[in-house]
Parts: C-alpha cells; structure tokens; sequence
C-alpha cells in the first residue's frame, strides 16, 4: 500500500523504533521523565585530526518543521505502527525543550558534545534520526571540504579556488546538502543551482564534452561559447587533443581568454605543458582550471603545478573515504521523575547520569560542558569537557567556550547567515596547531580531556 504523506514536515524522517519506543514509554510512565541526549563522535575517521561541525542550520529547520499532521497520523495509523495513545500525543507534538551546540564551523575532536538535547524523553527520542542524518551527513562532507581546501593553500585569497561539482555522483538532495557543507567549509562556488537558490552558494559553471561534440568542430563550439558567455569564459580543451584545443582556444579568444580546463589525462604534467604553451601564445593571464576525481592528497600533489583552480565532486560528496562522521546521540542523564506541574524551572528537577557499559561502545554519563582551551598566542591546546557548569574562576583568560544556544523552551535562537559559519571555520582552522591540517595519518590535533583532572579521553 503507498501513502502520500506532506513532504514538507521531517517528522518521518525517522526510524521505526522511536515511535514504539515512545508508545511503550508513553505506557510506562517515563515518557515524561526529563532527559538529556547528546551527539558526539567517539573517534575521528582514517586518522584526521579534527571534525568540522555542518549542518546545524539545516536541523533547525528540519526542528521547526518536525509535525504530524493528518496524513502523516493516518499513515501511522493505516499501517498499524503506533496505538492511538501515541497518535494522540503526536498529534500535538511540538519540541519544547533546550538545544545547544557548537556553532557551525567549529571543530571538533573525540567525545567533544557537539549537540546537547533537554527535554521530556518522548519529544528528544523522537529527534535522534534526523539529527544523525543531518549532522553526519553534512560533518563528513565539510571534514573532507576542509582537507581539500587547505590542499589547496587554504581559504580567502591565498589559496586556490575550488568548485564543488558533485551533484551527479548522489542522491539529489545530498547533492544540495554538500554543496552548502562545501562551502562553509571554504570551497569558493558550487555546480548546484538549487544550492544557490536555497542557501545562497555562488554557482559557475560553462559547457560539458558534450557541448563540444554536438558541434561540427572544436573551433565552433569555442567561438559559440565566447560568443555566448564573453572572452571571460573557461573553455574546457581535453575532448580530443589539448595542444591544438589550446591554440584554437586562444587563436578564437585572443590572450584575454578567461581559462581553461583540463578534465583528464597525466593532470600535473598537462599543466605544465598547458601553461607553458598559453604563455607562448601571449594569454599569459589565462587561468588553467584542473577537474576530473581529484581528492585532498591529488590536490597537494599538484601544489607545485601552474594551476589556478580545481573541481571536485565525487571524492567530496562522499566524504573522501569517510561518507559519515560517525556521530552518536545517546542519553546522558535522565530524572527519576517527571517536571512536577509546580517546578518554576528545569533545575528544580534532579537529572542523574546514565550510560552504556557495552563492550568496545561505553558511554560517559552526565551533561557537558565544552571549553577549548588556548595558549596566550591563541593556539588551541586542549578541548576540555567539564562534568558541571564551568564558573568564570574556572576558565583561563583566552579559554572559549564552545556551546551556544540553539534552542531554548522550543523556540529557536540559533539561526545564523551560511556566512558567518564559513568566515568562523577560517578563523578556528587559524587556531588550531599546525600539525592539525597535514593530510597524514595521526592523532586528533589536541586531547580531548574530560573534567579538571586530566584524564584524557
């Protein structure tokens, strides 16, 4: 039987075991029990040095757009997924509690509690799936953005532009959903035009192969391009032979030509040879622009090569090896009881620590608390996770704390520009030890230490 649910609510987005989990807690009595969740990594993928923190704006409006509404209780209904005790209780559902996090653009290393979620256990358990998928999603994709960018010789103007290009190489909506990753990450324009309208990426973009084929001759379909788009173009000069496309390129445009690109074959050596050709011809300005599955470690190897720019898609929208953040949510602490109707405020009611003892996956019970600690020349030195409420006699003078509210009584407070998180990644990548962004295997690029008494996670 298919069903058409509202595809504008994300209260589907999730998996089947929250709803029985909230129908039996529902029965039990401790759906109303206060508790805290938390998202963390227990570990950096393939040996990186650090985590970069995505997809945060996108969860609070999947947040505001988490409802069930007449289709979506039918649907359950229909299919016999909950009772109508649960239903009745969806049929309300608004998330009334806190949220923190670290702000988008940050980093984050082992055990660092990116998220922090308090409220009622049923309306925070109903929350875990698509917090994960977005957050793990959109962390994995601007971890290996962020690699590729300082390959690249880092953000603003000192480095090399990249264009992420990697739409055709998944899902569609994951395609949107990099492209703004990439971006805050340091990626200069995407290929993605929905990207642009949605979150206000810069798109480029020129001509395929194909463009060159469906004409009768390279020459023509260089001069229907510069007539079209202006001698400021990319002519892309790999489809058959690139020494003649190059000549045709620049004998068709002149020495103003924009650039060219090269999307195959032995990359360092053709620009090399592209390059030096170009300035024979007198387009001493034109740009080479290098695409075709490249990755960070292909992008440092050609740190030396006459290149200006490069276009990444598959390698990026699949996290470069690592596709997930591996990030967890997992309840913390919990209260015995639930809010009493009298309480003026959540502190009133005692939350005590609770964690899994499983083998190779223990928890650290308890909320958190994240400061990143930093010498007095501003270079991170520790990430200290603290077991209560840090006071300001705690915190050195140049010690920033790290959670800032998302989401307070089911209201959210946290929304920022898609700017302000790509401008603050340069900045934190700036704080960070050197050693952080080599491209080797390693530790994370400080300790991750739990409470004041050094015991490094």
């Amino acid at each position: 039987m298919t069903n058409t649910v509202n595809s504008g609510t994300t209260a589907l987005l999730t998996d089947h075991y929250e709803l029985t989990m909230l129908q039996a807690a529902l029965r039990s009595g401790s759906a109303s029990r206060r508790a805290v969740f938390e998202v963390f990594a227990r570990h950096l993928p393939h040996g990186r040095r650090y985590g970069v923190v995505a997809g945060t704006g996108r969860l609070l409006d999947a947040l505001e757009r988490f409802r069930f509404g007449p289709d979506e209780l039918s649907f359950l209904r229909e299919n016999r997924i909950v009772d109508e005790t649960t239903l009745q209780y969806l049929s309300s559902y608004r998330f009334s509690g806190d949220i923190w996090g670290y702000a988008e653009g940050d980093v984050y290393f082992p055990g660092s509690p990116i998220l922090v979620v308090q409220g009622t256990f049923a309306e925070s358990v109903l929350l875990e799936t698509v917090v994960l998928s977005i957050l793990n999603h959109d962390c994995a994709i601007a971890s290996a953005a962020s690699r590729m960018v300082t390959a690249a010789g880092g953000p603003g103007a000192a480095g090399r532009p990249l264009i992420e290009m990697g739409s055709r190489r998944t899902h569609e909506e994951a395609a949107v959903a990099a492209a703004r990753a990439a971006y805050l990450a340091g990626f200069s324009s995407t290929s993605n035009l929905r990207a642009r309208a949605r979150y206000g990426v810069p798109s480029s973009g020129t001509s395929a192969h194909a463009f060159t084929l469906v004409h009768d001759s390279e020459r023509d379909a260089f001069q229907a391009q510069l007539t079209s788009l202006g001698t400021g173009t990319t002519l892309l000069v790999d489809t058959f032979n690139v020494e003649q496309a190059v000549r045709a390129a620049v004998e068709v445009a002149g020495p103003a030509l924009g650039a060219v690109r090269i999307d195959s074959g032995d990359l360092p050596a053709l620009a090399v040879s592209v390059r030096a050709l170009l300035d024979s011809l007198g387009a001493t300005d034109t740009r080479i622009i290098l695409t075709g599955d490249l990755d960070e470690y292909s992008i440092a190897g050609l740190a030396v090569a006459p290149v200006d720019g490069y276009g990444v898609g598959t390698s990026l929208v699949t996290g470069s090896g690592a596709p997930t953040a591996a990030l967890v949510y997992k309840l913390v602490a919990r209260s015995d009881q639930p809010l009493a109707d009298d309480a003026a405020t959540e502190a009133e009611v005692a939350l005590r620590p609770v964690a899994k003892r499983s083998v190779g996956k223990p928890g650290r019970g308890g909320r958190k608390w994240a400061v990143r600690e930093r010498s007095a020349a501003g270079e991170a030195t520790t990430e200290r996770i603290w077991l209560t409420p840090p006071s300001a006699a705690d915190l050195g003078e140049h010690d920033r704390p790290l959670l800032q509210d998302l989401v307070r009584a089911g209201k959210i407070v946290g929304r920022e520009p898609l700017i302000d998180a790509r401008e603050r990644h340069a900045a934190v990548l700036a704080e960070l030890p050197g050693y952080a962004v080599q491209l080797s295997r390693g530790y994370p690029a400080i300790p991750t230490v739990f409470g004041p008494d050094s015991e490094e996670s």
